[in-house]
């Protein structure tokens, strides 16, 4: 069995108005993806798809959390995230997404696979700086992290005079143009 089709939505079968549709992600569904950047992963997608005459509009809304690795510590800890995603699904000639929020599917086209919209919303929503909160407030305690506050380079308090002549010459161009 293909794991990517259980992401299949056939809507040629579905009458006008909204429908809910319910997925749950884990670890398995980015292993998909070849995405190995998370352990534990756990997230609800709630999909509202609104289908009208000409046009379509999905609603995603994705809750959940998983383990990721501090860049500071290397610690693994838990973020969790909520994101939501927006799409509308239009007719055409041909299949095109050029567009980040609408999506053309050919005129014939009878099911959207959803699965790539939801890794990417999830995957988009990850923190670019994955730091864990024991960093952050200074609770966690590591071999690391005492090794990079050793070795952190210290600026010097007080004044600089090397810096004078610079901060003269600034305040004499200040007001010139």
């Amino acid at each position: 069995m293909n794991a990517i089709a259980d992401y299949n939505i056939v809507f040629s079968g579905l009458k006008r108005g909204s429908h809910k549709f319910t997925f749950r992600i884990d670890d398995k569904f980015f292993g998909i993806f070849g995405y190995g950047e998370m352990n534990n992963a756990d997230f609800n997608v709630d999909l509202q798809f609104v289908k009208f005459q000409n046009f379509m509009e999905l609603h995603f809304d994705i809750e959940g959390h998983t383990d990721l690795i501090c860049d500071v510590s290397n610690e693994e800890y838990t973020e969790n995230i909520r994101t939501g995603l927006d799409l509308v699904i239009k007719f055409g000639e041909k299949y095109n997404d050029d567009h980040e929020e609408i999506l053309v599917l050919p005129y014939d086209a009878f099911e959207i696979n959803v699965a790539q919209y939801i890794y990417e919303a999830i995957v988009l929503a990850l923190p670019l700086k994955r730091i864990h909160p024991g960093v952050r407030d200074g609770s966690l305690q590591t071999e690391t992290l005492d090794l990079l506050h050793k070795y952190r380079i210290r600026k010097p308090e007080g004044h600089d005079p090397r810096w004078d002549s610079l901060n003269e010459l600034k305040k004499n161009n200040h007001g010139t143009s």
